[in-house]
C-alpha cells in the first residue's frame, strides 16, 4: 500500500507527529501549509502516487527537494516499487 503521493514512506517519518503531519494522501494541503507540486499533479490526474503515470520519474519528482539536499532516488524507487505490487 502506497503512503503518499511522492514515495515518501510517511509511516517511517521521524518527524510526522513533530510538524502534524498525517500524509499527504489524507490533507488537502502539505503539512507546510504551502503547494506541493507532485500531489496536486497526482491528485490531478486521479493517480495515487507518481508510480502510476506514464511521464514517471518526471522533472517534479526528480527535482523534488534537490535544493534542501535531499535525494529524490529513493522516493523515486519506492514508487516504482509500489506500481510494481499493484
Amino acid at each position: 500500500m502506497f503512503e503518499s503521493r511522492c514515495g515518501v514512506c510517511c509511516n517511517n517519518c521521524e518527524r510526522k507527529e513533530n510538524v502534524n503531519c498525517s500524509g499527504c494522501i489524507d490533507m488537502k494541503k502539505p503539512f507546510w501549509g504551502g503547494e506541493c507540486g507532485v500531489k496536486y499533479c497526482c491528485e490531478e490526474k486521479n493517480y495515487n502516487h507518481c508510480g502510476e503515470c506514464p511521464d514517471f520519474p518526471c522533472d517534479i519528482l526528480s527535482n523534488m527537494g534537490v535544493e534542501k539536499g535531499f535525494d529524490p532516488s529513493l522516493k523515486i524507487e519506492q514508487c516504482k516499487k509500489w506500481a510494481m505490487n499493484k
